[in-house]
């Protein structure tokens, strides 16, 4: 199944002043990358994949149209599945979309930490 294309414009209009941003076709929808990090992705079966804090997983798996992301039969640590309706509301979908970026971007400054220590990338 494709993606929503409509959906993955209003991301795109949530996001229009990032700079680092890139978009790349994954998991039958598009990803929207940040620093080189997906913070979301406009899911081919429906919704938004939203990268979050995965200390705040649980707490957000308990809001209506909210769900795991489960890949290869188990579920996803620091992803949830956002569904298309409670992402009607222009402010809801900024809300989710925004808490991928923050995500994302920390994401992205841990892989400079550890680049900068030595560490390579994980």
């Amino acid at each position: 199944m494709a993606h929503d294309e409509d959906l993955a414009e209003r991301v795109r209009e949530a996001l229009a002043a990032e700079r680092d941003r890139a978009e790349k076709a994954m998991f039958g929808g598009l990803a929207v990358l940040l620093g080189g990090r997906m913070a979301v992705a406009v899911s081919g079966g429906g919704g938004l994949m939203v990268r979050v804090d995965p200390e705040d997983a649980p707490a957000l798996l308990e809001r209506d149209g909210v769900g795991p992301v489960v890949m290869r039969g188990r579920p996803t640590r620091g992803w949830v599945l956002v569904a298309p309706a409670a992402l009607a509301d222009d402010d809801e979908l900024r809300g989710w979309v925004e808490r991928g970026a923050r995500a994302a971007r920390r994401a992205a400054a841990q892989d400079r930490g550890r680049r900068a220590r030595g560490g390579g990338q994980r």
